[in-house]
């Protein structure tokens, strides 16, 4: 049965050494405590067990016309087991019990996943269609190591801000309307739950009180920490709820309950499918987003149909329909010329780098600041954990 729940540039031990308090460390030492790439790949297996965002593994069963699961177990006979995640904290607890081929990590994930040891190389010659992802995703300070691949890409795109159309007038330009400004909507705002939400609250404050320093919005030193923390906490009063269940998300937009806060393409085309009045803005601050990558464990159980399945989600077809599906740039070139929608690369700015100058791509923090400052010392994940609770109550 398919099991379906909806709900880099350092040393391995240095990184280890940053991040142990929010991830931990595998046992073993040096460069192979995270396994090694293979030299080739073998016979099918016959499953792989995959943790995904939601949209990313469709077969058919939340939309008949939206399936790429079938049609790869039919190509490769290896059957998807598929456990779809709602936070990257919930991602990298998944991986470490070994139970998982395959994970589509975010940049706040990748970076733990690779410390810890649970995310093993990839050789990117036993993925053909690895030539053709853009080449600004490749070689990533969140998805590789010491020149080593680390995954595939598999897509990127921006955190953006939704409301309801009937309610938010007028039309929202700027971040301010869920920070400052987010009294007016008392008990109907919402916010991703999560850690790194937190950057949202930093990438505010690098324009709104620019006499703070914020260069990165996951370099963030105690002072900067707690001018987020206190942004995010005069926010919390006027949250109605924190999301991580995407489905969560579109019924409270549609009932009403929700009327503006941060969100995903792939909810909102799914809200407005639910004939709710909403629509989408990014910011002019910019904002956060994601440069996902398809990991493979170091413990994988079914490692040949986990590279075959690397390859198929990335291979031009498939990648333009997770693209189309999900809403969001597609990570393989050749997609472009896939999709169904011929301007759908030019409207998520495929390969527009100018635009994805104004996202910050998820990274996990850590005390070693990633702004460059050698004078500070910057907090790290497990801080954010504890900061994010505290905002909560």
């Amino acid at each position: 049965m398919r099991k379906r729940k909806t709900s880099a540039w350092r040393s391995a031990a240095a990184v280890c050494a940053l991040l142990l308090t929010a991830a931990g460390c595998g046992s073993g030492g040096g460069d192979d405590k995270g396994g090694h790439a293979p030299d080739k790949l073998g016979k099918g297996e016959g499953k792989v067990n995959i943790i995904a965002w939601a949209g990313y593994a469709e077969d058919g069963s939340n939309d008949p016309k939206v399936d790429w699961v079938h049609p790869f177990e039919k190509k490769t006979g290896c059957q998807v087991n598929t456990k779809t995640a709602s936070t990257s904290d919930e991602m990298v607890s998944l991986m470490k019990t070994g139970q998982y081929d395959t994970v589509s990590a975010s940049g706040d994930a990748t970076l733990r996943l690779i410390a810890s040891g649970d995310a093993a190389p990839v050789n990117t010659k036993l993925v053909p269609n690895y030539k053709d992802i853009f080449p600004a995703l490749k070689q990533q300070p969140f998805n590789s190591k010491d020149g080593r691949m680390y995954g595939i890409p598999h897509g990127r795109g921006a955190n953006l801000l939704m409301y309801r159309t009937d309610k938010v007038k007028p039309a929202p330009d700027s971040w301010r309307a869920v920070f400052d400004d987010s009294a007016r909507y008392s008990g109907h705002v919402t916010a991703y739950d999560s850690p790194i939400y937190i950057a949202d609250a930093a990438l505010y404050l690098m324009r709104a009180k620019p006499s703070l320093g914020i260069k990165n919005p996951y370099a963030l030193d105690q002072k900067q920490l707690d001018a987020a923390v206190s942004l995010l906490k005069k926010q919390h009063k006027a949250v109605g709820e924190y999301w991580s269940d995407y489905q969560k998300e579109i019924t409270a937009f549609k009932g009403g309950d929700s009327v503006i806060g941060t969100t995903w393409q792939v909810i909102a085309n799914l809200t407005k499918a639910e004939k709710a009045p909403v629509k989408t803005v990014l910011p002019k601050e910019g904002a956060t987003g994601w440069s996902d990558t398809w990991m493979v464990s170091a413990k994988a159980e079914h490692p040949n149909c986990a590279y075959k399945w690397l390859d198929w989600i990335v291979s031009p077809k498939v990648n333009a329909q997770v693209a189309e599906y999900f809403g969001e740039a597609p990570a393989n070139r050749k997609a472009c010329a896939e999709t169904s929608d011929p301007n759908h690369c030019a409207i998520f700015h495929a390969d527009d780098e100018k635009y994805f100058q104004r996202v910050h791509f998820w990274t996990t923090p850590i005390k070693e600041c990633l702004d460059g400052r050698k004078d500070a010392t910057c907090t790290d994940y497990a801080q954010w954990t504890r900061a994010w609770t505290e905002v909560k109550g």
